[in-house]
């Protein structure tokens, strides 16, 4: 895909939608949609990078309550021929074949390197990369297993969403706000696994999501790590215009993105 000035590239992740509550969720989305409203004409693919939902479990007949606006916003720019990709996180990582069915959106669960413009752009949610963290990696594998799902899948809905709503609204208790503080080059485990990478194979871009702190991270003089933060508290997003990528927020929140080199 050749990328002009009229046309860009747009980047997006962590919206939790569901969480805390259904009130402040309804906001958020609404909020969401009114900024994919907005940038429709301009995009010229959109790719959302996990978490877009608290919680999401594809049944077989049964999706599950509510993100009506959004998802038909969604449909909206399918419908309209703009390309989307989704990277499940860790809070929708059981997602299967609907967003393929439904948007013709592809859906990924580990990064993957895109080239536009000639730029290299490794993007993925980010959970579970790096150094450490080795008991949610294991974790990762168990629910990544196929007999997990099926397993969660014999649970009436009622039951399932309601276990795993409250899985998540303890998860996110327990990590409290220490996600929102840079921790420094040498202890930024997107920031150790991105120069890894870049030894192994030149990168303009790497996108993550997952880490809720807006992050723009120059790794050497042609590479740079984004993170997209979250639309909880900052409203970010990254756009590329087919030379460059911007990290930006749509409620400016600009002043409380981390920008370092």
């Amino acid at each position: 895909m050749t990328i002009t000035p009229e046309k860009k590239i747009y980047f997006l992740s962590d919206f939790h939608l569901g969480a805390p509550d259904h009130a402040s969720s309804l906001e958020r989305e609404r909020k969401i949609v009114q900024f994919m409203d907005e940038i429709k004409d301009q995009a010229a693919e959109i790719f959302f990078v996990g978490d877009m939902f608290d919680f999401w479990y594809e049944y077989r007949t049964v999706v599950p309550k509510g993100f009506v606006r959004l998802l038909g916003k969604i449909g909206e720019l399918s419908d309209a021929g703009i390309p989307m990709h989704f990277f499940v996180g860790n809070h929708d990582m059981w997602m299967k074949n609907y967003f393929q069915q439904e948007f013709n959106m592809p859906v990924y669960y580990a990064p993957e390197e895109f080239e536009r413009n000639g730029k290299k752009i490794l993007v993925g949610h980010g959970d579970g990369l790096g150094p450490g963290d080795h008991g949610y990696k294991r974790l990762k594998k168990v629910f990544r297993n196929p007999v997990s799902q099926f397993l969660f899948g014999i649970f009436p809905p009622m039951l399932g969403m309601g276990l795993a709503n409250y899985m998540s609204r303890r998860s996110r208790a327990q990590t409290g706000t220490k996600e929102e503080v840079f921790l420094g080059e040498d202890k930024e485990w997107l920031v150790i696994y991105c120069k890894e990478k870049l030894k192994q194979k030149k990168t303009d871009f790497f996108v993550f999501g997952h880490r809720h702190l807006p992050i723009d991270f120059r790794l050497n003089e042609s590479s740079r790590y984004i993170n997209l933060g979250d639309w909880i508290h900052y409203f970010t997003y990254a756009v590329f215009d087919g030379a460059d990528m911007e990290l930006k927020s749509y409620t400016g929140m600009e002043h409380k993105i981390i920008r370092k080199g």
